[in-house]
């Protein structure tokens, strides 16, 4: 019973030795065996491993999928106009020397996004101090994102990181920045206002004179052709009547002498004070001015 008790150990012991022996690396990771601390072997291809057993050797494993560096809270930074402008940016990275990584920090990867932060922030300091608030937002922001990355990536090196890319998410003013940003906007826009109103009223004023100018030559030229033509027909009709009235003289004194009548007596309310035998009642008392009274 004892020697079968001791035969379940050893199976056991030895597949405990077996399986300690053995580590998988996947396809996402890279992994390092070291020894009391030293580092013996880096491993980045992916499947099945063989090591020492503990405490000979232990086997550490790093991610080496792209990973993303982002501050909660943006940075506050001066412009070159020694103005307050808050910076919130992100950084896309991987661990590419495992062996230089781990010796940096030792596997601890929130030390190592410590010491990228710190880095990125010295950079983005350092670029953002040589250039203006319109430069870093819209001029100049493609030339700045590109410098903080060439900057970083150097320093990233360094410790087995590689930088894929450094991106400004958002450039903004400080609070009090803000204020006065927004009211010197706002004067901006108002005083462009009041310049197209300006402008506005005097293209009114010029096309208002402009039409009135057009309306009076209008007008004008309107009454210069009525009187044109009136004066034409007058001149007809007065020859028609000339014509008309010079084969009967007497006829023609007779018909103005009725215009005559008709002109003095519209009225049954006038009063004339005329001597009856005058030569304006005249065909009051006969053709021919001869009575027609027996």
């Amino acid at each position: 019973m004892s020697r079968l008790i001791t035969s379940v150990i050893a199976v056991i012991v030895a597949l405990w030795l077996l399986s300690s022996t053995i580590f998988v690396v996947e396809q996402r990771q890279s992994a390092i065996v070291f020894a009391l601390g030293e580092v013996k072997q880096v491993v980045t291809e992916p499947g099945l491993h063989f090591k020492l057993p503990p405490p000979f050797q232990n086997v550490i494993y790093l991610d080496k999928r792209i990973q993303t560096l982002d501050t909660p809270d943006a940075d506050r930074f001066i412009t070159a106009e020694k103005k307050n402008v808050l910076v919130d940016s992100f950084v896309k990275w991987r661990i590419v020397d495992p062996r230089l990584y781990f010796i940096s920090f030792g596997g601890d990867d929130r030390r190592a996004q410590d010491r990228l932060s710190q880095i990125v922030k010295a950079a983005l300091n350092e670029e953002i101090t040589k250039r203006t608030v319109r430069e870093v937002i819209s001029g100049e922001r493609g030339k700045v994102m590109d410098a903080i990355q060439r900057k970083v990536a150097l320093e990233a090196k360094q410790i087995g990181a590689e930088i894929i890319d450094v991106r400004l998410r958002r450039v903004d003013y400080v609070d009090q920045i803000n204020n006065s940003v927004y009211d010197r906007m706002k004067s901006e826009r108002a005083r462009v206002a009041n310049e197209l109103r300006s402008t506005g009223a005097a293209e009114s004023e010029k096309i208002r004179a402009d039409a009135d100018r057009q309306r009076v030559v209008i007008l004008a030229e309107a009454y210069r052709d009525a009187e044109k033509i009136r004066g034409a027909g007058d001149a007809k009709a007065s020859q028609i009547y000339a014509q008309a009235f010079g084969q009967n003289p007497e006829f023609y004194k007779f018909y103005r002498s009725l215009e005559a009548y008709r002109a003095s007596f519209k009225n049954r309310h006038d009063l004339m004070v005329v001597d009856p035998n005058s030569e304006f009642f005249k065909y009051f008392k006969g053709v021919g001015g001869i009575s027609t009274k027996k």
